[in-house]
């Protein structure tokens, strides 16, 4: 049955949350109808932030399985902390066979999972409870990305051939929570933590408009981690003091900066290239998207701190510190460049649009869990090669099984050398 109105609860009540709220203001036919989180007033303050904004009667819940049997509820966004993917999708399995609510669909963001083990984890609890999923990737959907790779297709690669080489970065100073930076409970560092939507980025600039996603197959996958900046011990201690006694970079650090090079394969049997790096260690204004496309005539660049408007404060102006100029905002004098409406700019608006759509229709929506799946195995593939510093053939024997040494505590990162 085709829904006129798609009932939204949320799982998770923290930044990423936030930041789809802000969203569904521009998205119609939705309501945000439910928070749950572990911690209940953050549950109730992110519901009143819902009703606040207009986008929806949303109150706070007591439990996600209570979440799942309100009949007014029919889809769940999951936010929540990456250690709890597994068990927040395991309630939800278990609440919705006991045939109580609405519930058709679950859309979660990255990465879908720590490893790959938990993400066919997921994957196999979700598909017995006949539930259609949606992986939540918002650079995809940036408008920038969007419209680039679809005038540059139409025009450049229509006439001169396919593009062959793309580049995708995400960087900032590094997350919010402290449980981000614990390499255990996040699953790894920098690399499981914003590689994914870099992954994404190249992989969909790379595929013709249309074609599925399978048309370009990954081949080859040569990475590389480092702590730059972080594990140095006078960042290590403002790292402690900032998050917490658990989060030490100088006993268990995670890597703040990731790349990759991901060899295609087209339908052809041509070879493309997708670059992909990431960093908690930039120094900037703030966060920093950035992506490039590259074909035989043509090209395409973006940078998310070209904004068209920007703003000076002198010396005198330095009582005030947020991020009402950009998200991750490191400065908050000189001149600085200011996101306007970045909740649109950085793709979170049309893509939820898009997820609700698909929901409210009952079609399959542009990206599922097993695209989220994929992600994961490339993320995997990219840790083995940077701890074995060699490439690998995708996918790789045993990738089902493969845990990064960030994500069991045993990495060390390596210092320079001193003259």
């Amino acid at each position: 049955m085709k829904l006129k109105r798609l009932g939204i609860g949320f799982v998770g009540s923290g930044f990423m949350t936030k930041f789809h709220l802000q969203s569904f203001v521009g998205v119609r036919d939705a309501d945000i109808l439910g928070v749950w989180s572990p911690n209940q007033s953050h549950a109730a303050e992110t519901a009143a932030l819902a009703r606040k904004l207009n986008v929806g009667d949303a109150k706070p819940y007591e439990s996600i399985a209570a979440m799942v049997a309100a009949p007014e509820i029919q889809a769940l966004w999951i936010c929540g902390a990456n250690f709890s993917r597994v068990e927040n999708i395991k309630e939800i399995v278990e609440a919705r066979s006991r045939g109580r609510g609405t519930l058709r669909a679950i859309a979660c963001e990255k990465p879908l999972a720590r490893n790959v083990r938990e993400a066919k984890q997921i994957i196999e609890m979700v598909k017995r409870a006949g539930l259609a999923t949606g992986y939540l990737e918002n650079q995809i959907f940036a408008p920038a990305i969007a419209t680039g790779r679809e005038i540059l297709w139409a025009r450049g690669a229509a006439l001169t051939g396919r593009p062959y080489l793309a580049r995708a970065a995400e960087e900032h100073s590094g997350p919010h929570m402290p449980w981000f930076w614990r390499g255990k409970l996040q699953g790894g560092g920098v690399l499981n933590d914003m590689l994914c939507h870099s992954v994404m980025v190249v992989r969909y600039l790379l595929t013709e408009p249309g074609a599925a996603a399978s048309s370009l197959k990954p081949v080859r996958v040569t990475a590389r981690i480092a702590s730059l900046k972080w594990s140095q011990p006078a960042y290590a201690k403002k790292l402690t003091r900032a998050m917490g006694k658990d989060v030490d970079y100088r006993k268990e650090p995670a890597e703040d900066f990731a790349s990759a090079s991901i060899e295609f394969e087209t339908e052809d049997g041509d070879i493309v290239i997708g670059e992909a790096s990431t960093s908690w260690s930039y120094v900037g204004p703030g966060l920093r998207l950035s992506a490039e496309l590259l074909g035989p005539e043509y090209s395409m660049s973006w940078n998310s701190l070209d904004s068209g408007l920007k703003l000076f404060f002198s010396r005198a102006v330095n009582e005030r510190r947020g991020e009402d100029l950009v998200e991750k905002q490191n400065a908050e004098t000189g001149q600085m460049p200011v996101i306007a409406g970045e909740v649109a700019a950085y793709g979170y608006e049309a893509e939820n649009r898009h997820f609700v759509e698909a929901f409210l229709r009952g079609e399959k929506p542009a990206l599922t869990f097993e695209d989220g799946l994929e992600v994961v195995k490339l993320l995997m593939t990219a840790y083995q090669s940077a701890e074995e510093g060699r490439t690998i053939e995708y996918p790789p024997k045993g990738i089902d099984e493969f845990i990064p040494a960030v994500a069991l505590g045993k990495w060390k990162a390596k210092r320079a050398a001193k003259s």
